[in-house]
C-alpha cells in the first residue's frame, strides 16, 4: 500500500494567495450605498445649480420668461467698462491680499514660535480679528477711516498730516479694503504657519546648530523648505478668499466711489439688483471659471513642490 505525502505549500505561494484576499477585503471598508446621501446632496446642491447657471447665462431671463441669446451676455460682460474694471480689480485685490497674508503670516509665525515675552497674548491679539464678523469689521473700519469725522484722520491732522480719503478716493478705495482684509485674515495665516513650524522635528535644528549654521541659514535651509505644505495651504486659502471676496467690500465701499473698488462678486450683485439676471449669471460663471482656472493648476503645482521637498 503506497502512501502519498502531500507537499506543503510554500510560504511564498500562501502569501501570494493571502494578498489578493486581503486586497479584496480592504477594497471597500463601507458599503457603496453609504456614499449615496453625499452623492445626492452633491448633485442637488452643486451639480444641478452649476448646470442651470451655465444654461441661464446663455439666456435673457426673468422670473416669468426665458429667451435664449447664446453668448451675448458674455460679449456684453467684457464690453461694459465697469464690468471689465471689476474683473481687473478682482485680480489686483486677490494677489495683494494673498501675497501680504503669506509674507506677514510667515513673519508673525516665526516670531511667535520663538521664546518671546507675552507670546500667548500676542498670538491671541493677532488671531482675534479672524473670529470677528466680516460685516462688523467692515462697518467698524468705515467709521474709523471716515475722511471727515473718522478718528484716524483726526489723529493724523493733530500731528500735522493731512488725512487721505481712505474709501472715498478712487485711488485708495480698493487698497483700503485690501488693507482691512489683510488685518482680518493674517491671524489665520499665522496660525497655519505656527502649526507647520511646530511639526518640524527639532533634530534638524540641533544638527544645524552642531554644524555651526546661524539663524538665517537655518531659516532658509530648514524652516522655509519644510514649511512648503503650510505655505501651499495659506496661498490657496488666501487666493480663493480674495477672488471670491464680496462682504467686506460691500460693507465698506459698496464698490464705490463709482466702480473703482468693484470686484466680480460685487459687480454680479449689482447686476442682479438692476434686473439683468442673465448678465449677472454670466458673471457668476466667469467668476467660477476664473477661480477654477487659477486654483486647480496652482494647487497641483504647490502640492507637487511640497511632495518633492
Amino acid at each position: 500500500m503506497s502512501t502519498t505525502i502531500a507537499k506543503p505549500r510554500s510560504s511564498r505561494s500562501s502569501t501570494a494567495d493571502a494578498e489578493p484576499r486581503r486586497r479584496r477585503k480592504m477594497k471597500s471598508p463601507y458599503p457603496t450605498w453609504f456614499f449615496l446621501p453625499a452623492g445626492v446632496f452633491y448633485i442637488i446642491l452643486f451639480f444641478v445649480p452649476t448646470v442651470a447657471s451655465l444654461w441661464f447665462s446663455l439666456t435673457r431671463w426673468t422670473l416669468f420668461s426665458v429667451e435664449f441669446i447664446g453668448f451675448d451676455n458674455y460679449v456684453r460682460f467684457f464690453q461694459e467698462p465697469p464690468l471689465v474694471q471689476g474683473f481687473i480689480n478682482t485680480f489686483i485685490y486677490a494677489f495683494v491680499t494673498s501675497g501680504a497674508k503669506v509674507v506677514l503670516g510667515l513673519l508673525f509665525g516665526v516670531l511667535l514660535s520663538s521664546q518671546i515675552i507675552g507670546r500667548g497674548f500676542t498670538r491671541s491679539v493677532i488671531f482675534f480679528p479672524v473670529l470677528a464678523s466680516t460685516i462688523g469689521v467692515g462697518i467698524m473700519f468705515k467709521v474709523l477711516l471716515d475722511p471727515f469725522d473718522g478718528p484716524v484722520n483726526a489723529f493724523l491732522e493733530s500731528i500735522g498730516i493731512p488725512g487721505p480719503g481712505w474709501w472715498t478716493d478712487p485711488a485708495t478705495a480698493l487698497l483700503t479694503v485690501a488693507m482691512v482684509d489683510i488685518w482680518k485674515g493674517v491671524g489665520l495665516a499665522t496660525l497655519i504657519f505656527i502649526a507647520g513650524m511646530v511639526a518640524i522635528p527639532q533634530e534638524y535644528y540641533e544638527a544645524a546648530k552642531v554644524d555651526g549654521a546661524n539663524g538665517r541659514a537655518t531659516f532658509w535651509n530648514i524652516t522655509l523648505p519644510l514649511l512648503q505644505p503650510a505655505t501651499a495651504t495659506v496661498v490657496l486659502l488666501s487666493l480663493i478668499g480674495g477672488l471670491r471676496s464680496f462682504d467686506l467690500i460691500w460693507a465698506i465701499t459698496k464698490g464705490g466711489p463709482g466702480f473703482t473698488s468693484d470686484v466680480l462678486a460685487s459687480v454680479v450683485y449689482k447686476q442682479y439688483q438692476a434686473g439683468f439676471f442673465g448678465l449677472s449669471t454670466a458673471g457668476n460663471v466667469v467668476l467660477f471659471v476664473v477661480v477654477a482656472a487659477i486654483i486647480f493648476p496652482l494647487s497641483w503645482w504647490l502640492n507637487r513642490r511640497s511632495v518633492e521637498s
